[in-house]
């Protein structure tokens, strides 16, 4: 592995293609971008490359410039057979489409040269299958397969099985797989890694496999997640990142001179009237947020405010809906669209001329792929805006910023050893021969994601499909015998699989019931993998108890006057990344470092280094300063956790640790399970990217909690944590089904979510008790390591023992700090009146500062003019 630091210019690529492919490449474009003077050399010479570069940056001619060049010297030849040759996957459907139609121009326009100059080569084809793919074309599709095939994963995956089209795939060449870091990081990934493994099985010669990504890191670890593993060493593949830093026209833009002093309604008004005011300077405009129901708030808004030219686009709406905003806003028809992420990759859309986020896109890799959007050419300058909701958000963004223009890419993580996805492709392969243990352990290995399998782990999954433990009620998917070390199908295996194939988990709404069993409205499943025990939500405008889940209902009792634990968003918000949450922390210990400088020169450091405004400049440093006077500043180094009690005397614990939603999830369970242990008591948690807050019927003594939590017992007290939670149910449902215990389409009839999760709960009081299941163990690795980050959380907490890391304790005090208003106040905006949210902020923000002695009078004075212009702009 080794990156790539030669570049070719112009005439040496033209040199090395054939004179048709030269002559049309040359009379259309001026000269190489730059990932197409790396990478084109050596995908000629049938190097596997993986190729990270700007959006924009010509990534996808970079990777079939070779390619098509190779097709034609074929038919030039009449060596061009009715094969497959090149395989090109995609994440989505749409852009499979999309590449097909772009394909398909240069193909047709190299075809007219051919004939031109008076050739009559066979044409090179190109098919797309996907679940929307005919069954004509399909059958189309066998008689005369296309050249290049280009598909979806998981259509990848069944043709592989399929007996007379998996012929076709004996002698792929080249695979290509774009947007490489919106798979990997998933089980949809680690799928498509073992099926690539799969292909290469099958075809006779070494496969030259091509990844492209837009922002992409570790790049080495993706690398080798793209090329695979052959005795133990990732086979070779280039790297090659271009690192030169496209301008970048993006800032952060607060709604108000200072959101310290303005009441949240106000704050929430200008925002969207400076929404409107960009959209009304710009041609076309798009509007990311972060969830569904916040794009259709942003569009409701916008209307209200005149703008007509304005659409929602997001994964709940029809495929023909997202279809229609797509080609009005390519054809020029719309000012505006608003998604959640439904637009965040290649679809093409036509030119956009600003992209807006509304609050953090939750890692710098996201935000850059959304900006990317616009200016989406080679050559042109992507120009994006981050409007903030609140101050927490303000921080994010403006620590976003710095680390987007410096190009500093959150890490993603690749998932490995899943052995629900496992048992999922031993079904797959076992329907196309007779495989010994052994060799089907050596293919499996050569996925990045298994390259490090145990052989018991794989043994116990092969006797789970092979029904060697009796599990009652659950049929054998496999024929195996241990004793031999064979395995291979199983009548009604090939139905099963077809019908039952795929990583991503079909989800419902659950109904919701009182004490009195009236029905009172539906949650997302999500929402409901979320609750436990004793947590208060809101629900058409009344607070309610959660107290048990059964089958596809929620049972709840009414609880008036009390203040919600979870927010209405929870389970829909993106969880901000780790890398970005201890930039963060880094950036609270820049600020500490900089409040006794003069105002300012920080203000001024503040514009030039993270790209943000006058007004978010100075709502940054009068929220720091209004932090430090009521406390201390957490920071990398330095945690804080601080006594707080409520109005009902309830006393709560706020931990100051910007870790991120899923580290904090971590954490917070633990000090929770190990509290409720010590106290005897049920301690509520609520979680932000920022902090947690523990709430307990009774005081917690400060002293229990430097040194409460090992590193080296956390797994284990997080699994007895979550063994009987409702997000273990969830996801054991989610395991079962990858895994083929529970059907989602039995002989072509659809199984109702409903009665897969009665099955599955069925399942689970059976199996949870024995030992070494294969898929109760993937269960809580996926709800460990997917859904929370135990991994980092272990890392924290050896960095407290290590003293690297330490926790100051703060009294109890029924005025929490500043950093700590949002987690106390988390979920009260889903009340009715948003007004009640915004007057407890604000009486929580009087109260700080009647407390800090330290605040000047000069500061009083400001905050009671901005109190008001701010009651006569209520007025």
């Amino acid at each position: 592995m080794q990156r790539v630091k030669k570049k070719a210019s112009k005439g040496e690529v033209l040199s090395l293609l054939d004179p048709l492919i030269a002559e049309w490449f040359n009379s259309r474009f001026v000269g190489l971008t730059e990932p197409q003077s790396y990478a084109i050399p050596l995908i000629h010479e049938r190097k596997s490359v993986l190729v990270s570069s700007p959006t924009g940056s010509g990534k996808t001619l970079t990777a079939f410039t070779s390619i098509i060049n190779e097709l034609f010297k074929y038919a030039k030849e009449g060596k061009l057979e009715d094969r497959i040759y090149v395989v090109y996957i995609s994440p989505l459907k749409a852009l499979a489409n999309d590449i097909n139609k772009n394909l398909e121009e240069p193909l047709q326009q190299m075809h007219q040269l051919s004939q031109e100059k008076g050739y009559e080569y066979p044409k090179v084809r190109v098919g797309v299958r996907s679940g929307d793919t005919s069954q004509a074309e399909r059958q189309k599709q066998l008689r005369k397969p296309p050249h290049i095939f280009i598909t979806t994963p998981e259509s990848l995956a069944l043709v592989l099985t399929a007996p007379k089209f998996r012929e076709k795939f004996s002698q792929v060449e080249y695979v290509i797989v774009d947007e490489i870091h919106e798979i990997c990081d998933s089980k949809r990934g680690v799928h498509l890694s073992l099926t690539l493994e799969r292909l290469q099985e099958l075809c006779q010669k070494p496969i030259t496999r091509i990844g492209l990504s837009a922002t992409l890191a570790p790049i080495e670890d993706i690398a080798s997640y793209l090329v695979g593993y052959e005795n133990g060493q990732a086979r070779p593949v280039e790297l090659i990142e271009v690192l030169t830093k496209r301008n970048l026209d993006l800032e952060v833009i607060s709604p108000t001179e200072d959101m310290t002093a303005l009441p949240y309604e106000i704050v929430n008004a200008r925002m969207y009237d400076t929404l409107k005011e960009m959209v009304d300077a710009h041609q076309t405009t798009l509007i990311f947020t972060n969830t569904r129901s916040g794009t259709e708030q942003v569009v409701y808004k916008l209307r209200e405010r005149g703008l007509e030219s304005v659409e929602a686009h997001h994964g709940s709406l029809s495929k023909e809906t997202r279809i229609e905003v797509e080609d009005r806003l390519k054809k020029g028809d719309l000012r505006c669209v608003v998604s959640s992420t439904s637009l965040e990759l290649g679809i093409d859309i036509g030119s956009v001329d600003l992209v807006c986020q509304i609050g953090s896109p939750k890692s710098v890799a996201k935000g850059l792929q959304r900006i990317g959007r616009s200016g989406h050419s080679v050559g042109k300058t992507p120009k994006g805006r981050m409007m903030v909701l609140d101050l927490d958000d303000l921080v994010e963004c403006a620590v976003l910023s710095r680390a987007a223009h410096k190009r500093n890419i959150d890490r993603v993580s690749i998932p490995e050893n899943c052995l629900d996805v496992l048992a999922q492709s031993l079904v797959g392969m076992s329907l196309e021969k007779r495989w010994t243990v052994d060799e089907a352990l050596r293919m499996v290995h050569g996925s990045y994601c298994y390259r490090d399998l145990s052989l018991e782990s794989f043994q116990q999954t092969l006797r789970y499909l092979g029904s060697k433990d009796a599990f009652e009620g659950v049929y054998s998917k496999i024929w195996y015998d241990p004793e031999e070390g064979i395995f291979g199908k199983k009548k009604g295996a090939r139905m099963i699989y077809f019908l039952n194939q795929g990583t991503i988990p079909e989800e419902a709404s659950y109904k919701v019931y009182n004490e009195r069993g009236g029905m009172v409205g539906d949650l997302s499943e999500k929402f409901v993998e979320r609750l436990s025990v004793r947590d208060v939500f809101i629900l058409g405008g009344r607070p309610y108890e959660f107290v048990r889940a059964k089958g596809m209902r929620v049972f709840v009792r009414s609880s008036p006057g009390r203040k919600p634990t979870v927010p209405s968003w929870t389970g829909e918000m993106l969880p901000r990344s780790f890398d970005l949450s201890v930039e963060i922390a880094r950036f609270r210990g820049e600020m500490e470092n900089r409040l006794n400088d003069e105002e300012g020169d920080v203000l001024q450091w503040l514009m030039d280094n993270f790209a943000i405004d006058h007004g978010s400049a100075l709502s940054l440093l009068h929220y720091f300063q209004e932090q430090k006077a009521a406390s201390s500043i957490p920071n990398q180094r330095r945690l804080l956790v601080e006594g707080y009690v409520d109005k009902q005397g309830n006393s709560g614990l706020i931990f100051h640790f910007p870790f991120g939603r899923r580290v904090n999830d971590a954490l917070s369970r633990t000090y929770a399970f190990l509290l409720t242990q010590q106290l005897g008591c049920n301690i509520s948690v609520s979680i932000s990217d920022d902090a947690f807050l523990l709430m307990a019927p009774r005081r917690v003594d400060l002293n229990l909690i430097p040194g409460l939590i090992r590193s080296g017992e956390m797994r284990d007290i997080l699994r007895r944590a979550v063994k009987d939670s409702e997000i273990f149910k969830q996801r054991f449902r989610h395991v079962a089904a990858r895994s083929f215990m529970v059907l989602r389409n039995y002989k072509g009839r659809e199984v109702s979510v409903n009665r897969q999760q009665v099955r599955s709960s069925y399942l689970l009081d059976y199996l949870t008790e024995l030992e070494s299941v294969p898929v109760i163990e993937e269960t809580y690795r996926e709800v460990l390591e997917d859904v929370m980050d135990i991994q980092n959380a272990e890392s924290v907490v050896r960095s407290m023992e290590s003293g690297e890391m330490t926790i100051n304790l703060l009294p109890y005090t029924p005025i929490p700090s500043p950093f700590g208003h949002n987690i106390v106040l988390a979920g009260i905006s889903d009340i009715v009146m948003m007004e009640d949210r915004s007057s407890l902020l604000r009486e929580l923000h009087r109260k700080v500062l009647s407390k800090c002695s330290g605040m000047d009078r000069a500061s009083s004075s400001r905050r009671r003019r901005s109190r008001h212009i701010s009651e006569e702009s209520a007025v």
